[in-house]
């Protein structure tokens, strides 16, 4: 059959999470920060706005270059429209359930909460510092870690002192919290 009368497989619809990223768990939000929350939208708007116009234009030019089935212009064209779409469905359902969160808010509380910056020890007195953020945003080069990673929910309501237990894969290990931090609270204009 002529490769112009097949559908490529398009995959689930419902399957539009991003490679990588963990699915939310059920019936929960998505927690971001304000930064995490003007991130994804700015990118949202710029799919929308700017990328998606650009290869709507390219591929209607290559439509009308005739043949389709050898034009790599338009089946590229189409290609990276479906990846757009797909990333678009994704980021309006994130930012749909998203509920932005400001650490800022617990400046100065020695309490464990989302948005934290935690300096932790673990047995051998080895300290490691980490900030969590949502999952949308967590970035584990930059020491940031979801609030669904094992590491997150077990620092969670701790206090500067506790001691809480994390369970590896190389078995049960005890982490001392050392210091909390949060970002200052910026002023009202």
């Amino acid at each position: 059959m002529n490769k112009a009368f097949t559908k490529e497989p398009e995959g689930d619809d419902d399957d539009d999470d991003s490679p990588g990223l963990p699915p939310l768990p059920a019936g929960t939000r998505n927690y971001l920060t304000p930064e995490g929350y003007k991130r994804l939208r700015a990118e949202l708007m710029s799919l929308l706005d700017v990328e998606r116009p650009k290869v709507v234009e390219v591929v209607s030019w290559a439509a009308k270059n005739g043949d389709r089935s050898e034009n790599g212009d338009y089946l590229y064209g189409k290609k990276r429209l479906r990846e757009i779409d797909r990333r678009i469905r994704f980021l309006t359902k994130r930012l749909d359930i998203a509920e932005v969160a400001d650490p800022s808010a617990h400046f100065g509380n020695d309490q464990i909460f989302f948005g934290a910056t935690v300096t932790y020890a673990n047995e051998d007195g080895d300290e490691r510092t980490i900030t969590i953020k949502g999952i949308d945003e967590a970035d584990n080069l930059k020491g940031e870690v979801s609030w669904i990673s094992p590491i997150a929910r077990a620092l969670l309501k701790a206090r500067v002192g506790d001691e809480v237990s994390l369970v590896t894969p190389g078995g049960l290990e005890k982490l001392e919290v050392v210091e909390v931090a949060y970002p200052k609270p910026e002023p009202q204009a």
